[in-house]
């Protein structure tokens, strides 16, 4: 036999010098910061256009409304609730159903809803494809909805509309699912900072409900469209925040327990709106009437509550200032959370099209305010101001029904300008997160496309690959073959050795990396067994060191169909072992190991804590 290392033991040199990994990683590192800036150009182009179109349909809102209520041809606000109709009232929501119903049949499908659901769906499932039409149906279905009495915010139209010219400009050019993603959230978010002004709570709604990552390359472009929108707002519409209200001064420790628990009863009141939301559209699913005529039976109820409550008509931004002012009366305050709630449940179960946001934050705010009252009467040394009170129960509404988070705090925020409003809207919306997460197991944004087998992602935790570095998994057990060693002294050597990988890295007599062999080759050979490893080996120059994080190798793997890498020294780029799909699959049960584990701790310190307590009660007694 010819005298030379076969396998593992010897000394490994450099590899080729074709390899340059820091030449290599800039390049990569370049293209991918080009990428990032057409991405994020792309994002600011749909964000000034969505600005454009979010006026273009408050204007488009304004005139159905004053058409229907008023009969005048004019784009200034008038709301419904002052219109001289008398019982014709109810007729006209009834109308604008129908024209929904036949925009959904004829037009398309996807315009019912609120919208924020159905761009979720999109990105979860349809690699974030929306139908281009959905561009300018969703706005003149939901202005007709809405321009009619329908109890919405133009919030959740504009949010859709706004993720449909973003998917559709997306789809335009050849670009990745996840970038079109971004690219949809942009537009969607965008829409949102052009209504509100509230460019923070808009990236957060995209972090929260659209993108499921934080990452450079996804929220710079969101930033970047919802800073857009943001000026569009100013620009378009009005520069003072959109719910002004009375200055608020800072609370009291005591104020803030008080404001919590406010929250926290909110949360309870949002668990149960959402169930009763979904409990009506399931009771419209059991009519024995085409979904087509769905919207009108809505817009009838819709018009008979508007009959006996005008307030719960149409938009109804005004109702939220006016109950942020803390001036308006106990009893017009109730009679809109009831009514308000009951107008919006029904037409929404209808599958009409509209937002949720606006109805929430009405509904959120009058509870809000109502509670504040009963404890201000009752406990007047709490210190409780209503203002307040309707501010943390409009965001802890949204928090609990949502779930998301951070979106509600810093829209109420922005929203009011009101900055010593924030350890009671963080004290609230934390109760109320807390009641949805303890007791709800979707959300009424989740809650529809979760009836469909639709995942939504509930954490955002950092990619484990990234947070792995190649030397954690590696055990130096790998074998490393020398390419001028014959088949069958590497046959000799496997005899002894558990070889569990198909792939196998050799390496030539300077020891330089030259490529992988498979195992079934060296087994199938049948010809002449003095033949050299060389002959069947696959040549090539992928590796990773041994600094770099798994997902570096994941790709590498993936985009040149490699089971198997070698990994190099950080220090002198010598092969020191292999890495193989198995490891990387090793690293994930790890992890999935040691959250089982912590979870187990958890539970096993709860048991023992109940223990205890049942024997001091067991003591007590006894």
């Amino acid at each position: 036999m010819k005298k030379h290392n076969i396998g593992n033991g010897i000394p490994i040199s450099p590899i080729l010098n074709s390899f340059e990994p820091s030449v290599n990683n800039s390049k990569n590192n370049w293209a991918t910061k080009k990428r990032l800036l057409f991405i994020s150009c792309l994002s600011i182009a749909v964000a000034v256009a969505i600005s454009l179109i979010a006026k273009a349909l408050i204007y488009l809102i304004n005139l159905v409304t004053n058409i229907s209520f008023y009969g005048l041809f004019e784009f200034g606000f008038h709301s419904p609730a002052g219109n001289h109709l008398g019982l014709l009232v109810i007729i006209i929501p009834a109308i604008g159903g129908i024209l929904v119903g036949l925009m959904a049949v004829y037009g398309s499908k996807a315009i019912r809803g609120h919208g924020i659901p159905e761009a979720m769906e999109q990105i979860l499932v349809n690699g974030s494809k929306i139908k281009p039409s959905i561009t300018f149906l969703k706005p003149i279905s939901s202005a007709i909805a809405i321009g009619t009495g329908g109890p919405f915010g133009a919030e959740g139209p504009i949010i859709a509309t706004g993720g449909a010219l973003g998917s559709t400009l997306g789809q335009l050019f050849r670009i990745s699912s996840n970038e079109r993603k971004i690219i949809l959230a942009s537009g969607a978010t965008a829409g949102m900072s052009a209504i509100f002004g509230t460019p923070i709570a808009a990236v957060f709604l995209a972090i929260e409900l659209l993108l499921f990552e934080f990452s450079p390359k996804s929220i710079l472009p969101v930033a970047l469209a919802c800073i857009t929108g943001a000026a569009g707002h100013h620009l378009l519409f009005e520069s003072g925040p959109v719910f002004a209200m009375p200055d608020l001064a800072t609370p009291s420790n005591l104020s803030l327990a008080v404001y919590s628990f406010i929250g926290l009863i909110i949360g309870f009141l949002s668990l149960g709106i959402t169930k009763i939301v979904y409990l009506i559209e399931d009771s419209f699913e059991k009519l024995p009437l085409n979904w087509m005529w769905w919207p009108a039976i809505g817009g009838l109820a819709v018009g008979v509550i508007g009959y006996f409550a005008p307030h719960t008509l149409g938009v109804g931004y005004d109702n939220i200032t006016g109950i942020l002012s803390g001036k308006w009366p106990l009893t017009l305050i109730c009679t809109l959370c009831l009514f308000k709630f009951l107008s919006w449940a029904i037409a929404l179960g209808s599958g009409t099209s509209g937002g949720t946001l606006a109805p929430l934050l009405t509904i959120g705010g009058a509870a809000g305010a109502i509670i504040g009252t009963l404890i201000q009467t009752w406990f007047p040394q709490a210190g409780i101001i209503i203002p307040m009170a309707a501010l943390i129960g409009m965001s802890a509404m949204f928090a609990g029904a949502s779930r998301a988070y951070l979106t509600s705090i810093t829209f109420a925020l922005e929203a009011t300008m009101q900055s010593h409003a924030l350890l009671p809207l963080l004290g609230a919306c934390t109760a109320a997160y807390i009641v949805s997460f303890i007791f709800m197991e979707n959300t009424i944004m989740t809650e529809k496309i979760a009836r469909r087998g639709v995942f939504t992602p509930d954490s955002f935790e950092p990619d484990i690959l990234q947070k792995i570095n190649v030397a954690r998994v590696i055990n130096g057990k790998k074998t490393i073959l020398n390419a001028y060693a014959t088949i069958l002294e590497v046959r000799e050597l496997l005899k002894n050795q558990n070889v569990q990988d198909s792939f196998l890295v050799t390496t030539d007599n300077d020891n330089r990396y030259t490529g992988t062999v498979k195992l079934s080759d060296i087994y199938k050979y049948r010809e002449n067994l003095e033949t050299s490893l060389r002959e069947i080996t696959q040549p090539d120059h992928l590796s990773v060191q041994s600094n770099d994080n798994l997902r570096k190798a994941v790709e590498l793997m993936s985009e040149q169909k490699a089971e198997v890498l070698p990994v190099l020294s950080a220090d002198d780029h010598r092969v020191i072992d292999v890495l193989s799909y198995r490891d990387i699959i090793l690293s994930y049960k790890y992890h999935i190991q040691d959250n089982d584990q912590a979870s187990t701790f958890i539970s096993l310190k709860r048991k023992r804590i109940k223990m205890m307590l049942r024997n001091k009660k067991a003591k007590t007694r006894g």
